[in-house]
């Protein structure tokens, strides 16, 4: 009796499967779901940006002092001709200074690829605060859209709601909750009569052990793709 009960809950269920698919397969709903998601990651990827460009421009600005410190070094140099008139070790300036000149060069290097850096990371968050602001002015029509679309079958949809409730009654509580827990997880059809030992849907035979189980009136969950699987 609850076999019987269940799959005319699912004869019943198909034409609601089948109002769900084609609402989700419609380009109103592909164009609405894009959208909305564009507009709700927007503004984690924003504030990601804003802290890249915040984290860049302090490392240019240490780059920027650490150059000038290195400059202002070699002014040591200026009277470098007077010092090794005085016998200072030339061997040793020399080796400073090709120190120095060699820091220097490498923080130029450094501070042109993070402006560069800097900059594309600017220009990324222009035209992502450009595509922001027209999704924003897009959302409204696209969700009308959408809206519209999931109108013309709600009738529908409440009137085979409405005989889901009322059979609902006949089916036991305890397989009703499975099957709509796993309708809830995409599997759909979610009952099926064993077929030459075999799942009716994946064609996986279950152990023996499990097949024993069906005696009776029982059911059991496919292993592989986890449907009901009765027999009678």
């Amino acid at each position: 009796m609850s076999i019987k009960a269940i799959l005319n809950y699912q004869e019943i269920d198909t034409k609601l499967y089948k109002i769900e698919r084609e609402l989700a397969g419609c380009e109103e709903r592909k164009e609405y779901v894009k959208i909305k998601k564009f507009l709700e990651t927007a503004p984690e990827k924003l504030d990601s940006l804003e802290v890249k460009a915040t984290a860049l421009k302090a490392e240019a600005a240490e780059i920027t002092k650490k150059y000038a410190q290195a400059e202002e070094t070699l002014k040591d140099f200026e009277h470098l001709d007077e010092l090794v008139n005085e016998g200072a070790d030339i061997a040793f300036y020399k080796k400073k200074a090709q120190s120095i000149y060699d820091q220097l060069r490498k923080l130029k290097s450094d501070l042109n690829a993070l402006t560069g850096n800097i900059k594309a990371t600017d220009e990324e968050y222009q035209k992502l605060k450009k595509q922001v602001i027209a999704a924003q002015k897009q959302y409204p029509a696209v969700s009308e859209k959408y809206k519209a679309v999931k109108a013309t079958s709600e009738e529908q949809r409440k009137t085979i709601e409405a005989e889901l409730a009322k059979v609902s009654k006949e089916v036991p509580a305890e397989l009703l909750e499975v099957y709509q827990t796993k309708r809830k997880e995409r599997i759909f059809p979610v009952v099926g009569e064993l077929t030459g030992n075999r799942c009716p849907y994946c064609s996986m035979e279950p152990p023996l052990a499990a097949r024993n189980k069906l005696t009776g009136g029982g059911t059991i969950e496919c292993d592989n793709c986890h449907r009901i699987i009765f027999s009678n």
